[in-house]
């Protein structure tokens, strides 16, 4: 499966945003869904997850009651609602999957645990 994220672009603090990771190839419904960005001069972060079918959830503290993670497998889509962006949310978002049947005890929240990448889409919160 081929992800492709998108959807960012430059917004005031105290905006939203949604990121879309789009799959292709092969069915997303056998893969947990995570978000993770990258900061300039900083590592790659865990922001989001979600399971195979949408009914578990994870998110980073730093993100909690802000970020909503959701995926439609109709549409072999994810999506990432960011709401009440600050400055610190500037990143490149990624949007990855990691396969259930090697992630089958735990929502995996490190890096990786993702076999599967999109390429990243720039989000910049201005102040």
């Amino acid at each position: 499966v081929q992800l492709q994220a998108s959807g960012g672009g430059l917004v005031q603090a105290g905006g939203s945003l949604t990121l879309s990771c789009a799959a292709s190839g092969r069915t997303l419904n056998i893969y947990h869904v995570g978000w993770f960005r990258q900061a300039p001069g900083k590592e790659r972060e865990f922001v989001a997850a979600t399971n195979w079918n949408g009914d578990t959830t994870n998110y980073a503290g730093s993100v909690e009651g802000r970020f909503t993670i959701s995926r439609d497998s109709a549409k072999n889509m994810a999506y990432l609602q960011m709401d009440t962006l600050k400055p610190e949310d500037t990143a490149v978002y990624f949007c990855a999957a990691a396969d259930v049947r090697t992630n089958f005890l735990a929502l995996p929240i490190i890096a990786s645990a993702y076999k599967l990448w999109g390429q990243g889409t720039l989000v910049t919160v201005s102040s």
